[in-house]
């Protein structure tokens, strides 16, 4: 397996405050791991906050958790920003060096990786460079460069925890088993809000419709993504780098409730599942206190009340990004990368109206096929490599969106 912690690896957090630095705090992520700090206030610390543009809402976070440090990664906003609102003690660090420099302190005990997007493997990177414990919320990072980004963690003796939900409950799951113990993975999906609906349906659906998950509680992003599956698309390639697990052991099955998160079928049949509510504090406050379990402020799981628990096969033919995206990571990171960066642009042109539903699909395996091509070596470039290939797909896919308007 990748290098992700075992029970074995940590001591106990209860003698010490970790001080937490949370990369993409104004996003849905963000604002849930300063919920989890709260409800620990004698367990955990933000010792930095940093966004990209939302200036304002950094500033009233810093109001009320005091951070040493705050960082703006946008020279505009950075700009913009009014220094008097912050409160005494806390730092704006400027855009150039200010995410390396929370990272990378001394103090800092752990990093939390949620900015959205390819951005952040850049702050993912830095942060595992520095030895540091990484919860890890950003996708993209390990789909872009998973090969580069899990052996920097071994290198440096770095640990990555997952905290997406089905990550999270996998991990809990293994407990430190080796992946020879392990006959498969199967990662739960929602379905989303489309699970339902006929091909010819889907054509129409609007942003607004795409929104409205039925279970969870979501950034915009993300949310779409999990009604085009491309969210758990990415997940499995995520998976199989966390895990060191064959892409073949990785199945996805929809599960509408959101109450078993994923579970694990060992190699003597037994299979073990984590459940719990959909509530992203939950394996957020894990990572944090990880190998420490606490009380939570999320509420119990109550099966009577849920009353039953469904499964059934993704349709793959309605939901086409699973098929694109398993493609994708069977060419390498080349192919992976062009999948992350257009998913990106096509989902920003579906929430403005400018792209149909089904688009975002058409445009990822488009790009997938463009850019995916290579040798072996190809696959494997550096992450300069890759920061310039996302650029570039980038570029690509909204000339590509842009004619087909």
């Amino acid at each position: 397996m990748s290098r992700t912690a075992s029970t074995s690896d940590r001591p106990s957090t209860a003698s010490k405050l970790r001080q937490v630095v949370v990369l993409g705090s104004t996003g849905s992520v963000g604002t849930n791991t300063l919920d989890v700090i709260a409800h620990l206030p004698t367990r955990l610390r933000a010792h930095g906050l940093c966004a990209r543009r939302q200036w304002r809402e950094l500033f009233d976070q810093a109001q009320r958790f005091r951070p040493r440090w705050v960082a703006l990664t946008d020279p505009v906003a950075w700009r913009e920003a009014d220094r008097d609102l912050l409160p005494a003690g806390t730092t704006l660090l400027d855009p150039d060096e200010g995410l390396s420099r929370m990272v990378a302190d001394p103090d800092t005990d752990v990093v939390v990786s949620a900015v959205v997007g390819a951005a952040g493997l850049i702050g993912t990177w830095e942060a595992l460079a520095a030895g540091k414990t990484v919860a890890l919320a950003n996708k993209e990072t390990l789909v872009v460069a998973g090969r580069l980004v899990t052996e920097l963690a071994r290198e440096r003796h770095a640990t990555l925890l997952p905290v997406d939900s089905e990550h999270s409950a996998i991990f809990q799951v293994l407990a430190g088993a080796p992946a020879t113990a392990v006959d498969r993975i199967v990662l739960t999906a929602s379905g989303g809000p489309f699970r339902g609906r006929s091909r010819s349906e889907l054509a129409d659906v609007t942003a607004n419709q795409a929104l409205r998950h039925p279970t969870w509680s979501m950034g915009r992003k993300i949310t779409v993504d999990s009604a085009t599956l491309m969210n758990k698309a990415l997940e499995v390639i995520e998976a199989h780098w966390l895990f060191g697990l064959a892409r073949e052991q990785i199945e996805v099955v929809v599960h509408p409730e959101s109450i078993v998160h994923s579970f694990v079928e060992f190699a003597d049949g037994s299979v073990l599942a984590q459940l719990s509510p959909p509530d992203m504090r939950l394996p957020i406050q894990y990572a944090l206190t990880y190998p420490d379990r606490r009380p939570t402020p999320s509420s119990a799981v109550d099966l009577v009340a849920v009353g039953r628990l469904d499964f059934r096969a993704p349709d793959e033919e309605r939901f086409p990004a699973l098929r694109i995206a398993r493609d994708a990571g069977r060419i390498g990171q080349r192919a992976t990368t062009a999948l992350i960066a257009a998913d990106d642009v096509a989902v920003a042109r579906f929430l403005e109206g400018t792209l149909s539903f089904t688009g975002i699909p058409a445009l990822l395996a488009a790009a997938v096929e463009r850019f995916g091509a290579g040798s072996a070596a190809d696959q494997a470039p550096a992450v300069d490599a890759l920061i310039a290939l996302d650029a570039e797909v980038r570029g690509w896919a909204t000339r590509w969106s842009e004619a087909r308007r």
